[in-house]
């Protein structure tokens, strides 16, 4: 497996207090990757820019970006997008922390590690301290810095070890539920509500990430072993997707007296 490449290289700081750390993607890629080819010949395709109004292809270097106003473009030059850029810093201005209670899991975008970094056992310390008071004290760190060329609102909290920061959304990209089209419709009766809360305490249990197995990547990999064998790939039936119950009551008593069952079973092994 390769090392971990360092994305950015700076210090955490809150108050007068400086980390040296280094940020790393905390994501391995997993993906089956495919390039486009020519079907006739099994030659790669490469992507060409045509002008429609001249009908001719486009150097890269003659490519500008154009804000479309919805009356025309406004072209804007590399250097002119610049100046719109933050200011870049090497350091992550931590300004508040807080319970992790209080960060909605909807604001969480990319996660990353920051690992330490810097000369001598001065900063390793350092940053030990701050794992282990975050751990102890069961808080995030919020803050904001800037990669490449965007800022970012970031948390920061202790894992196994290290600290892990996530970059998150800022609140004008959360869209609101009152853009959503939902029906206006009376509350559940009680008796179905306790049904549906007794269901979900039956399925209870304390989560097991490694149980949850990318199936999709997996058969993609078998699909692209047989067809390279010669095999034929044939698609499944499209499933039907499932109609609304007619006696909701009765589903969710049905479900949970599956649930008690198997409950049972793992109990008497």
């Amino acid at each position: 497996m390769a090392r971990a490449r360092s994305l950015w290289t700076g210090s955490l700081s809150f108050g007068l207090v400086n980390v040296p750390v280094s940020l790393v993607s905390a994501v391995r890629d997993q993906a089956v990757h495919f390039n486009q080819i020519h079907a006739k010949t099994h030659e790669r395709l490469h992507v060409a820019y045509i002008c429609t109004k001249e009908n001719a292809p486009v150097d890269y270097s003659e490519i500008a970006h154009g804000f479309d106003t919805g009356d025309g473009y406004v072209q804007l030059t590399d250097e002119e997008l610049a100046v719109a850029q933050p200011e870049k810093t090497r350091t992550i201005e931590i300004s508040e922390f807080v319970e992790i209670a209080q960060v909605a899991p909807i604001l969480f975008d990319h996660p990353y590690y920051l690992l330490p970094a810097g000369e001598g056992e001065g900063p390793l310390r350092a940053y030990r301290l701050l794992v282990d008071v975050l751990a102890d004290a069961e808080k995030v760190a919020i803050g904001q810095f800037v990669l490449r060329t965007k800022a970012y609102l970031v948390a920061v909290r202790a894992k196994e070890g290290l600290l892990a920061l996530t970059t998150m959304l800022f609140q004008q990209e959360i869209r609101p539920t009152d853009d959503l089209d939902l029906p206006t419709r009376k509350g559940p009766a009680k008796a179905k509500v306790d049904q549906a809360v007794a269901l979900v305490e039956a399925l209870g249990a304390d989560f097991d990430h490694d149980s949850y197995k990318d199936r999709y990547r997996r058969q993609l990999r078998k699909i692209v072993k047989d067809k390279e064998a010669g095999e034929t790939i044939k698609a499944p039936p499209a499933p039907e997707a499932p109609g609304a119950p007619p006696d909701l009551m009765e589903v969710l008593k049905a479900s949970l007296d599956e649930g008690r069952g198997r409950e049972k079973a793992g109990a008497s092994r």
